[in-house]
């Protein structure tokens, strides 16, 4: 059959599906049938992600209760099936029932989507979670689920399978304590492996604690035996306090504003330190809002607006000078931002960013006022606030007059690419590949062993700057980052623009050395800072050379981790080898260095990601800030995880 004949037949029997279209081809999905045919519109997905959301979304039904002030303590546990019980103090879920539905309430909030006590504003004024169908997305998506409610003197118990009930309500004991306790096992027809990371679940309980000033989260896992317990009297300004931690700060106290305008809490918490990095991080209701969203403006605005006014007014600034900007009072800033209200509007079923427009003014307006308030009774701590505002706005200015020295239009405008770039003819950036490569010798490898039609390779000489210690002025000033930020065409900061990338593979291509390693981090830490876009976009990955070459005979097999040589030397037992160690990437013929490390068909790219933002700027500040002793801390700690490192 032809190419032609085949679209004919295609259409024509498109056209007779069309013609039989009636309504015994519509399907009615029952509640629960809908959740487990389309998970990914609850829960984001079924990898690991989904998996624990699971956990939090029962997690959250108790936060509920402690933001009603009915509960102060929360359990969680990890079984070693990987089952999961979450357990609180609060009221318990009621058990009398509906009379409009003739079922009680707790099957109602385990079965049915939009169920509960989060929807007519009584119970709950403020409520987390997935708007009231969390318990009952979890039951869909378990294999099992047992309820036990301790209320008006019994235990209730009701067992589910695949969220539907086994039976109805029994009592299987007397109680004088009230609260929920709720097992489950997700279901490994609907999760792609069913496993719990102690340490993810134990950051998102911490943060919960930290929001929730006064509940106590504990999490046990019992496969490890390993236990935590949360308990912030301090709240936000705990929260602050610890990402501080490894900094020198400005002022030994957070500052901490807070005040309910319509019904809406906002609490905001805010320390300065010595660094040049922001990190502001903003929730609704608990939940992390990572793209902002109206209460982050808010609180810009209201930040900018009552440093400058405070500047001005204490003739910090002068009247013919211009007022500093957002990004210069933002600039060492580290600040939480929540925002409690009965009805949080978000962008999407995932909730990464808040949109309810009244938000704005609300947060405005606490931090607007608790700020000035702050600043008019602290003086000491407010001049060194505002010295290091006028001290960014005088970098940025310098940064702008080095830019416009070291070229005419702009230091990362140019259309002259770096006379060192081995550039590729692909013109589409969709095809094309960016190696940064340490050295001149390993460059010239790569640059003889690429593929010339869509591979380009940058060599660096030596390590570049570390932007967490410099300014933007001596970033600007950079060789090496300038050819850089140049071959790549996207600008930085501000200025970065995605749609003039040129090469949509960005390859960090380092030793396998202590060196190698310091480089690739310093690399990661200007990307982080001045690119994130080309990490969120998924742009950046870091390539894999081989650390060793063992032959045995006519043989010869490329090792890429300590493990893989183990392995490898178990098999070669009773044979003859020798092994080679490849500390540096120009020890490789450019052969070789295309086998292992650039053929797309056989090499190994590590994509570089962003977990968590908290976490990884922690990272960032611990391992390139000015601070040493954190940074010791840091790497005894991890040493005992590090296999390759030659020291």
């Amino acid at each position: 059959m032809t190419q032609e004949n085949e679209i004919n037949a295609a259409q024509d029997e498109n056209s007779c599906a069309s013609a039989e279209y009636s309504a015994r081809d519509i399907r009615i999905l029952g509640e629960i049938e809908a959740v487990r045919l389309r998970p990914g519109m609850y829960i984001g997905g079924t990898d690991s992600q989904g998996l624990h959301h699971l956990l939090y979304e029962i997690v959250y039904n108790s936060i509920d209760e402690t933001m009603a002030g009915f509960c102060d303590r929360v359990m969680v546990t990890i079984h070693a099936d990987n089952s999961i019980t979450v357990s609180d103090n609060g009221r318990g879920i009621p058990v009398d029932i509906i009379p409009e539905m003739d079922i009680t309430a707790l099957e109602a909030v385990m079965t049915h989507l939009h169920a509960g006590a989060k929807f007519g504003g009584l119970t709950y004024r403020i409520s987390s979670g997935l708007h009231g169908v969390g318990a009952s997305v979890v039951n869909a998506l378990s294999a099992c689920l047992t309820a036990d409610v301790k209320r008006d003197g019994k235990i209730h118990r009701q067992e589910y399978e695949r969220g539907i009930p086994r039976g109805d309500i029994h009592i299987i004991g007397d109680t004088e304590e009230t609260g929920t306790t709720v097992t489950f096992l997700a279901d490994s027809e609907i999760f792609d492996t069913i496993s719990y990371n102690f340490d993810t679940v134990c950051k998102r309980l911490r943060e919960l604690s930290y929001l929730n000033k006064g509940v106590e989260i504990n999490v046990r896992d019992e496969s490890s035996d390993s236990e935590k317990a949360f308990y912030f009297e301090g709240g936000m300004s705990s929260y602050v306090r610890c990402l501080n931690r490894d900094h020198s700060v400005l002022h030994p106290t957070p500052i901490h504003l807070s005040a309910t305008i319509a019904s809406t809490m906002v609490e905001v918490a805010l320390q300065y330190n010595n660094g040049v990095a922001e990190l502001t991080t903003s929730f609704a209701n608990c939940i992390n809002t990572r793209e902002g969203g109206s209460h982050l403006t808010g609180f810009r605005s209201a930040l900018t607006r009552v440093i400058n006014d405070y500047a001005r007014k204490n003739k910090f600034i002068k009247d013919s000078d211009p007022n500093v900007t957002g990004e210069d009072v933002r600039e060492g800033l580290v600040a939480i931002i929540s925002a409690k209200l009965p009805d949080p509007q978000f962008e999407g079923q995932t909730k990464t960013r808040l949109v309810n427009p009244e938000i704005k003014a609300h947060v405005e307006s606490v931090v607007g006022e608790g700020l000035t308030f702050y600043m008019e009774q602290h003086p000491e701590e407010s001049k060194a606030i505002v010295n290091k505002c006028l001290i960014s706005a005088k970098a940025r200015e310098a940064a702008r007059r080095a830019r416009d020295l070291v070229f005419k239009k702009n230091a990362f405008e140019t259309s002259t690419l770096p006379g060192k770039l081995a550039n590729c003819s692909e013109k589409n950036p969709a095809f094309c590949e960016l190696y940064l490569v340490e050295g001149d010798s390993a460059g010239g490898s790569a640059k003889q062993g690429r593929d010339r039609y869509f591979q380009a390779i940058l060599p660096l000489r030596g390590k570049i700057l570390n932007v967490e210690k410099a300014t933007q002025d001596k970033l600007v000033e950079h060789e090496e980052i300038r050819a850089i930020v140049t071959a790549a065409g996207t600008n930085i900061d501000e200025d970065f623009d995605l749609a003039k990338l040129r090469y949509h593979r960005i390859i960090i291509m380092t030793d396998a050395d202590v060196d190698g390693s310091h480089i690739r981090t310093l690399l990661l830490t200007f990307f982080y800072r001045h690119m994130p876009e080309l990490i969120l976009n998924r742009h950046l990955y870091i390539a894999q050379p081989p650390l060793y070459r063992i032959q045995a005979g006519k043989q010869h097999t490329w090792i890429y981790s300590e493990q893989a040589k183990e392995k490898k030397l178990k098999e070669l037992t009773e044979h003859k080898y020798t092994i080679q160690r490849y500390k540096g990437l120009g020890e490789m013929n450019p052969e070789q260095l295309w086998d292992t490390t650039m053929n797309p068909a056989t090499r190994t790219l590590l994509e570089v990601e962003v977990g968590d933002p908290m976490t990884a700027d922690q990272t960032f500040v611990t391992l390139m800030g000015n601070e040493v002793l954190p940074r010791r801390r840091f790497i005894l700690a991890h040493a005992h995880s590090v296999k390759n490192l030659d020291i």
